[in-house]
């Protein structure tokens, strides 16, 4: 199996004259720095909702995205002060950060355990970003608790939140199963399974 192999770039006109002689982006704007991480971070929201370009993420890693949604994550889910005194609060900020980020490195370890071909990095690049139908389904959920509950509502939260744990697997799925090795992929796919099934809970169970 050939090895997949990745580096961060850049893309757009800019990229073209990374390599010339005298090019230094220090001597750049730094709104045109920041549009154009943006850009690319956008781009590969795009990928995962849309699954066009499987490869994408392993060859143009890159964290911010990863950066974004966790945080996004973790300010959203985190408990308030009142629920907190009557004992029924959410996980604190910290709790999701370290959920996310150790729950990325473990399905790293062991993928590369299993004989995986791919960069630690470039796993948790696409585990990051696939994180991204979980956080939309976040957002709708949050949403839908501004209304007064009923079991209607709790039904449409639940089918939200399954649908997004289900995207969130099948992209990670789509875009690591081909670095993994054959008869192996199962003991890869399975804590990855996990890890966006407590991540979808953690949204579900949300409701502070």
């Amino acid at each position: 199996m050939n090895n997949v192999e990745g580096r961060m770039t850049v893309s757009g006109s800019l990229m073209q004259n990374i390599g010339d002689p005298g090019f230094n982006t220090l001597d750049e704007p730094i709104k045109t720095t920041i549009m154009r991480d943006l850009k690319a971070v956008g781009m590969k929201f795009k990928h995962v909702l849309y699954l066009k370009e499987k490869n994408t993420l392993l060859k143009e890693w890159d964290l911010w995205g990863p950066l974004m949604l966790c945080t996004f994550m973790a300010m959203v889910l985190q408990a308030s002060p009142d629920s907190i005194q009557v004992g029924d609060g959410g996980p604190e900020f910290a709790e999701v950060f370290v959920i996310i980020w150790i729950g990325s490195v473990i399905i790293t370890l062991n993928s590369k355990l299993l004989g995986g071909t791919i960069s630690f990095f470039q796993s948790v690049c696409v585990l990051g970003y696939c994180l991204l139908p979980i956080v939309i389904a976040l957002i709708l959920c949050r949403f839908i608790l501004i209304f007064e509950q009923t079991n209607f509502l709790f039904f449409i939260r639940f089918a939200i939140s399954i649908g997004s744990f289900l995207w969130a697997t099948y992209a990670s799925v789509v875009f690591l199963g081909d670095s993994q090795p054959q008869g192996k992929k199962a003991l890869a796919v399975y804590p990855i399974f996990l890890f966006y099934f407590i991540m979808s809970w953690l949204v579900l169970s949300h409701t502070v």
